[in-house]
This record gives C-alpha cells, sequence and structure tokens, in this order.
C-alpha cells in the first residue's frame, strides 16, 4: 500500500537564466498559456499551463550561485544530441497534428531525432528547449 493517496501530478518545474525565452518556446512551440504566478521577490518565475489539460510548467530564474548546470548543454560534458534523449531525461507531450507539429518544428530550424514505438502505432519526435532540457513529442496511438 502506498503512503499517498490521491495522487496527480502538480506540475514540472524548470530553471533557466532566461525565463521569459523559455517561456515563449513552450508558448510558440507546445501552446502552453501564461497564468497568474506569485510575485517571490528576489527571483523571476513564471507559471505557464497547458489549456487541454492540467499540467503546468512553473520556469524559475536560475540561482547564479549555485553550481549545479542548468541544463545538459551546460553540464561539465554537454549532450547537445537528440538521439540520446529516448534513454535520457525528457518530457513528453501527446499531439493530434504529428506531421503538422514535426514540419514546425523543421521550420524553426529545430534539430530532431525520430522513431517510432516498436509496434510502429506512435511516432516519436525528441528535440531540446532552449535551454536544453529534453522533450519528445508523440503522435496519438493509430489503429493498424
Amino acid at each position: 500500500m502506498a503512503a499517498a493517496e490521491g495522487v496527480s501530478l502538480n506540475h514540472i518545474s524548470r530553471e533557466s537564466s532566461d525565463v521569459r525565452r523559455l517561456a515563449n518556446f513552450y508558448q510558440q512551440i507546445l501552446g502552453f498559456e501564461q497564468v497568474e504566478t506569485p510575485n517571490f521577490g528576489d527571483f523571476e518565475v513564471i507559471w505557464l499551463r497547458l489549456p487541454s489539460s492540467s499540467i503546468y510548467i512553473h520556469l524559475i530564474e536560475r540561482d547564479p550561485t549555485t553550481s549545479l548546470p542548468e541544463g545538459p548543454w551546460s553540464a561539465s560534458s554537454p549532450v547537445a544530441d537528440p538521439k540520446n534523449l529516448p534513454r535520457g531525461h525528457h518530457i513528453c507531450f501527446s499531439v493530434s497534428n504529428f506531421d503538422s507539429f514535426l514540419n514546425t518544428l523543421k521550420d524553426k530550424g529545430i534539430e530532431t531525432f525520430q522513431k517510432s514505438l516498436p509496434n510502429g502505432k506512435i511516432k516519436q519526435v525528441f528535440f531540446f528547449d532552449p535551454d536544453g532540457n529534453g522533450l519528445e513529442v508523440a503522435s496519438q496511438e493509430q489503429d493498424s
């Protein structure tokens, strides 16, 4: 028996040295909307919500005094190749317009890695956000 009951995902947070740039990316690429955000005073925070669900992303201004890497690109051994993402840290979203979404990524010059699940019913594209956080977008399952 689990200790927690009624568990649901509340939000995902990403830290960034440029939260506005990151917010624009998530708004333009995945359709997130900015929602009311508390004023935390010492650092900038932007809260985003995906309108079709209750998924929230909290973008938090990076603390420059920490020694944590900002993302894979700023780590001591940067990994900026999206082909490594299927086995790496990433967030996945599903879309109903996979092919046109993929074309938008290409039009914006975003480097991608594509594959499908072994049964071929779901197509996947892997890419990075501007801070190097891994993303996957999957098609909705196709009947065969």
